[in-house]
């Protein structure tokens, strides 16, 4: 395992001894989770394929797993089993089905909680915290703010700041702008926003992606025409084009064969 490069030596940080193992095989999905835990102070790795995660449990013995069971149609279920075989460790199941089976299948294996696809931030943040909390012992420090380039995030009052201007934002907004920020420099396409945002099964006018980055776009003061944060990119999309001023390094462990993902520091 990894060690944080500016710890003393010998003097073990509790808060960044809780270690958080991300198994999610959409990459944008997952590039936002990773943002929302910086919110906590976790070592944390991603992995896309269940052997990896598998290879990762065994090896790193993280104190948090957070699967997506719907990972290789399905098989990422079996993460549940693997996770118990190792010991006290928390488990949270993502998943995009509504159904009553799966939730059952997911809590008869052993998980500890179930969160539905898609989700606020606030709402992982807190879940999250409860899990390493119950069977870690303390779940550390609570980050409330995050850096993104010149954005500071405060996820416990649902507020950015950006430059000299405080805005609030729904849920809805924030979810958003954590999906685009998260994926800086990539570009999200609306049938990728409309699915992290409103679920694959709900059925919405064509245009409300766009009206969503309108909103969020005027409370940032960002002029689409020279995007300082949200830009579209004609028949494709919308990219987060702010680079984050600081890469957050040190927090993230990689996992075997799995690239890092996500941006964001915690404001000073």
């Amino acid at each position: 395992m990894a060690e944080d490069p500016g710890a003393t030596p010998g003097v073990r940080d509790p808060a960044r001894s809780v270690r958080v193992l991300l198994v999610v095989g959409d990459k944008p999905l997952a590039n936002t989770i990773d943002l929302t835990l910086r919110h906590g102070r976790y070592l944390r790795r991603v992995t896309v394929t269940v052997d990896g995660a598998k290879a990762a449990i065994a090896e790193w013995k993280p104190n948090l797993l957070i699967v997506d069971i719907d990972t290789e149609a399905g098989c990422g279920i079996q993460l549940i089993d693997e996770a118990r075989n190792h010991g006290p460790m928390g488990v949270i199941a993502l998943t995009r089905r509504s159904d009553l089976r799966g939730k059952l299948d997911a809590f008869e294996r052993g998980a500890d909680d179930y969160i539905g696809i898609p989700f606020v931030p606030d709402d992982l943040v807190v879940r999250a915290r409860a899990v390493i909390r119950r069977t870690h012992g303390s779940a550390g420090e609570l980050v409330p703010r995050l850096r993104i380039g010149d954005l500071e995030i405060d996820v416990l009052n649902r507020k950015v700041v950006a430059g000299e201007h405080e805005l609030h934002l729904t849920s809805l907004e924030q979810a958003l702008l954590y999906l685009l920020a998260a994926n800086t420099g990539s570009i999200l396409t609306r049938e990728q926003i409309l699915d992290a945002l409103w679920g694959t099964d709900f059925v919405i006018e064509s245009n409300v992606v766009d009206r969503h980055v309108r909103a969020l776009r005027a409370k940032l003061q960002n002029d689409w025409h020279k995007p300082r944060y949200i830009e579209t990119v004609p028949g494709a999309g919308y990219r987060f084009v702010s680079v984050p001023e600081v890469e957050d390094r040190e927090a993230t462990a990689p996992a075997p064969g799995a690239a890092l993902v996500g941006v964001g520091d915690p404001a000073p």
